[in-house]
């Protein structure tokens, strides 16, 4: 069997546009959770100063009282909801990267399919049982992976509704 030097380079040059793409990715990800996080710090820093100012002004303890749930029920509230973004921002992404992985798995099953058909082809006289264990192995991985993906994306979708369950309850 030899090798043809335009499918190795049409390899090389898809592994690394997945490769960047997986990079991209990532950096938008992170993009994404600095922006979430600066944004909660600022909040954060300007309800704390806020809060403390309302403190210093307080006359008496009915006040205070008053002041401590007008002050706590937000915070807990933006608490929430910072939560529930970072987890819409983690599960896009894990949708993105097994989207990409789905799609290089694609790839890699016409592969290797097409390599165990030419190797069949080319195959010796009495090498039937090793070419008919070798395609038994291979539609196992397929079903395999057919499998993890498709309880992968149960698991991942009863997790989001249970988030979104809890997030409801305030």
């Amino acid at each position: 069997m030899s090798i043809n030097l335009e499918q190795f380079a049409a390899s090389n040059k898809a592994t690394v546009d997945s490769l960047l793409a997986v990079a991209n990715t990532a950096l938008a990800t992170a993009e994404r959770i600095a922006a979430l996080n600066l944004s909660a710090a600022r909040t954060s820093l300007e309800d704390s100063t806020s809060a403390a100012k309302a403190i210093l002004a307080v006359k008496n303890p009915g006040d205070a009282a008053a002041l401590q749930s007008s002050i706590v029920q937000p915070a807990v509230a933006k608490a929430v909801d910072y939560s529930r973004s970072l987890f819409e921002i983690s599960t896009e992404s894990q949708q993105q990267f097994a989207k990409m992985l789905e799609g290089q798995f694609a790839d890699f099953q016409k592969q290797v399919s097409s390599l165990a058909a030419q190797a069949a082809k080319a195959a010796p006289a009495g090498t039937e049982p090793f070419v008919a264990a070798m395609q038994n192995a291979i539609n196992s991985a397929n079903n395999a992976f057919s499998g993890m993906t498709a309880m992968a994306k149960q698991i991942s979708e009863t997790v989001q509704a249970n988030v979104v369950a809890a997030t409801k309850v305030k």
